[in-house]
């Protein structure tokens, strides 16, 4: 039997103005996990989407279980044995965990009506297979994210997939839910299934991958054994050069207080006090639900407030709707920014300038300022794209949040909420965005910063809060800043 599943053999991919790939290669081997990694922007998603046919590819072969395979479309695809778990999760949530799993693929009885008993014993099988208890005929809304994307899994193991491809998908999760899923993916090894898995966290490369394939700017730089190679390898590999600190230096002149919330108070938060100096980094962390995502949007009116002041500049305001937060120079880079932060069928020009541009009389958009601005923004940020007019839906996720982060630079916030603001993007971007953010206090602005992301916190924060269960459990300064700390007072041991 031959030793790869799967072969992608010089494929090139070029689309109107753009070469997304060139000349790539590209191999899988039966029953290990291949991670492949590279900036956002690199070609990896084009890549997979070809191997799923979603793309065809311009040049080049793909050659699954031995056989060339042509005029490939996703359904022809899954049939194959190939499979996709994206980022963003494709179920029904207001339909069972048992007609997903079927979706399409209902099994009936000879009078033609669904033959329920025969999916339900299926589908507890299969579930089986993955070592948890999930009821079939929960909906997906009442699921946890991870345990929604377990049930993508078993969609895969019902279609006896060969080959699955895994798209970030640790973004979503809680320390706990990324060991379940690290323990079913290697249950799908052990079973013999091949993965290719994609993550910007190189952690998770190390821990679970037997090899590793860089690209950058759509090329194929190199492929090794994991066990060879080293993170400030892969870093240097994918970036094509040194990153140096990932953390810019900052040293702020901190000020005085420039944003006060007292009592704040709702369904999920409960009598959270706290202040924003100016010039200051504000970090906040917690364990997934703990308050602090919940405390942002009441803050900047997304949810409604039950009790509590805020004060902006030492002079109460009074916030009802985002618009209100936004009048008041506060801007909100929400931790979805595919559902919250993005008009994503629209042009990055009308996403950078729609919270903030209009002419005197507010009836038409001045386009010569608009595009001046923009042009601005798009040199200072580096946005990846050949034009103003692409649509968002068609850049990387780092180039996605870069857009995101131009539209609050043009509102000329004060204060910016920055809620997960690196995640899923790569280590170039990030390092980009980190000094973006120095840039934005040295200049007088002011962040107040949510991450899952301990290294980051720490990193980037001048002071950090810790929320648990809605409530603001502890403060950390200086030398007393440590992930031990952190973890203790988030998880109360």
């Amino acid at each position: 039997m031959d030793e790869y599943i799967l072969e992608l053999k010089n494929i090139t991919k070029r689309f109107p103005g753009v070469l997304a790939l060139n000349d790539v290669n590209f191999n899988l081997k039966r029953g290990e996990v291949h991670a492949l990694v590279g900036e956002n922007g690199a070609g990896k998603s084009t890549l997979i989407k070809i191997i799923t046919g979603a793309h065809e590819p311009s040049e080049g072969q793909m050659i699954l279980d031995g056989e060339v395979i042509t005029k490939n479309d996703p359904t022809k695809s899954l049939k194959s044995g190939i499979a996709i778990i994206y980022q963003e999760l494709n179920l029904l949530p207001s339909m069972s965990v048992m007609d997903n799993v079927f979706m399409g693929q209902e099994m009936t009885k000879k009078s033609r009506f669904l033959d329920k008993k025969k999916m339900l014993d299926i589908c507890n099988d299969v579930i089986g297979q993955l070592g948890v208890e999930i009821n079939p005929k929960s909906l997906i809304r009442d699921l946890s994210v991870a345990y929604q994307q377990l049930v993508e899994i078993a969609k895969v193991l019902f279609n006896d997939c060969k080959v699955l491809i895994m798209d970030e998908p640790t973004a979503p999760l809680t320390e706990n839910e990324v060991e379940i899923l690290f323990k079913i993916i290697r249950k799908l090894k052990e079973k013999g299934v091949s993965i290719v898995y994609i993550s910007h966290k190189l952690d998770e490369v190390f821990q679970l991958s037997d090899r590793v394939t860089v690209i950058r700017d759509g090329e194929h730089i190199s492929t090794m054994e994991t066990a060879d190679a080293t993170k400030e390898e892969l870093i240097k590999l994918m970036i094509g050069r040194e990153l140096g600190d990932q953390y810019p230096p900052h040293s702020p002149e901190i000020g005085e207080p420039i944003l006060q919330i007292e009592a704040l108070t709702n369904e999920r938060v409960k009598n959270v006090s706290l202040e924003l100096k100016k010039g200051e980094i504000l970090g906040i962390a917690g364990l997934v639900g703990s308050g602090r995502t919940e405390m942002a949007r009441a803050l900047f009116g997304a949810d409604r407030k039950q009790a509590g002041i805020i004060k902006l500049n030492g002079d109460e305001i009074e916030i009802k709707s985002p618009l209100d937060a936004i009048k008041h120079g506060i801007g909100f880079i929400t931790e979805d920014r595919k559902r919250q932060g993005l008009l994503l069928n629209q042009t990055i020009r009308l996403n950078m300038t729609f919270s903030s541009l209009s002419n005197e009389k507010g009836a038409f958009i001045n386009k010569k300022k608009e595009t001046s601005l923009c042009e601005d923004l798009w040199q200072k940020l580096s946005v990846r794209g050949y034009s103003l007019l692409q649509k968002v839906v068609s850049l990387s996720g780092g180039n996605q949040q870069k857009v995101v982060l131009a539209k609050w630079l043009a509102t000329n916030s004060e204060v910016l909420i920055f809620d997960e603001p690196t995640r899923s993007i790569d280590v170039g971007a990030k390092r980009e965005i980190y000094t973006l953010m120095s840039q934005m206090v040295s200049e007088g602005r002011s962040i107040i910063m949510i991450s899952s992301e301990m290294p980051e916190l720490i990193g980037m924060s001048d002071r950090i809060i810790v929320f648990r269960e809605g409530e603001i459990v502890g403060e950390l300064t200086g030398d007393d800043i440590s992930q031990e700390r952190i973890l203790k007072m988030a998880a109360n041991y």
